[in-house]
């Protein structure tokens, strides 16, 4: 999700759901302790619960970087291990971490000593090399007993050489069982699916095994999705919000961000995705995505679009 779970994204999805927690995207230890920290921890409070997800794998960087998320207002920091992409493995960051689970284990201990908030890790149940049960198991086992008490499992193996990031989202078969064995043998922990989740009508099926579920692309390309997310997975008596509420109440935070020098197109490719399965969707994503761009006032191109909402 790098790139595209940003603030703004992250405060539009806001508007769809109150409860559901979001996550950043992936942010290295290396851009946070000496790059644009203020960049990439910046969020509005809006966005609450909101989790700041990290990729590294020095004890000592992750420490720091949990305690810049923490007083930046952060209610959780997350551990990528299941990112498969050759640039984050060659720093030794994503799945490769699978390989070296008393390492996770360290960065995990070293996190929890430095924070109060909760460190959970999101891995792969397995990668190429290391992808029995067993391994599985002592992976987990090994950073259970440093201190995680929340697991994240993309229900894939990631293989680290020859697929491309896109391939490992899609080639290697999902494996629900794999992780559904996890819930039994480690009763004492939570386990959060991930990995090919698309309706809410699913993640009803497998709230019966799991305590939790993650929705990534699917909520970003078709954010709607999460609409009646509170009120069918947390019990909500709200109406649910329409599309052109949604973007009627994001039109104020696209105004601030222009009077600050912003550009509209940074807040609206994120809900390009509001615009599928009706008439005049196509329409609404040419005004945000192409129009956009020629617009002398980019407000009246928004309103425009709105219009395109009504009643949806």
């Amino acid at each position: 999700m790098m790139d595209w779970t940003d603030r703004h994204c992250r405060f539009f999805l806001r508007l769809l759901s109150r409860n559901a927690l979001l996550y950043t995207e992936m942010v290295t230890t290396g851009a946070l302790l000496h790059g644009d920290a203020e960049r990439f921890l910046r969020h509005d409070e809006a966005e609450y619960p909101l989790a700041l997800q990290l990729g590294g794998s020095v004890p000592a960087d992750l420490a720091a970087c949990a305690r810049l998320a923490q007083a930046a207002g952060y209610n959780e920091v997350n551990l990528n291990v299941g990112c498969p992409s050759d640039r984050v493995q060659n720093n030794m960051i994503g799945a490769c971490l699978m390989g070296h689970p008393a390492l996770v284990g360290d960065c995990v201990k070293a996190m929890l000593d430095a924070v109060e908030i909760p460190v959970t890790v999101k891995h792969r149940i397995g990668i190429n090399g290391r992808d029995s049960y067993a391994e599985l198991c002592d992976f987990v086992g090994q950073v259970r007993d440093a201190g995680c008490r929340s697991f994240t499992v993309h229900a894939r193996i990631a293989i680290l050489e020859g697929l491309s990031p896109k391939e490992n989202r899609e080639i290697p078969p999902l494996r629900y069982d794999i992780a559904a064995q996890l819930t039994k043998d480690f009763p004492d922990l939570e386990f959060i699916l991930n990995g090919g989740i698309k309706t809410l009508a699913e993640c009803q099926e497998h709230l019966q095994t799991f305590d939790g579920v993650m929705l990534g692309r699917e909520a970003y390309h078709n954010p709607y999705v999460l609409a009646e997310v509170d009120q069918q997975l947390f019990g909500s008596d709200a109406p649910v919000i329409t599309r052109s509420e949604a973007l009627a109440k994001l039109r104020p935070y696209i105004a601030r961000h222009l009077e600050s020098g912003g550009a509209m197109h940074h807040v609206t490719r994120h809900i390009l995705g509001l615009g599928t399965g009706f008439n005049g969707a196509r329409k609404f994503r040419q005004l945000l995505s192409v129009d956009i761009h020629k617009s002398k006032d980019p407000l009246a191109l928004l309103d425009q679009a709105g219009e395109l909402l009504q009643g949806r």
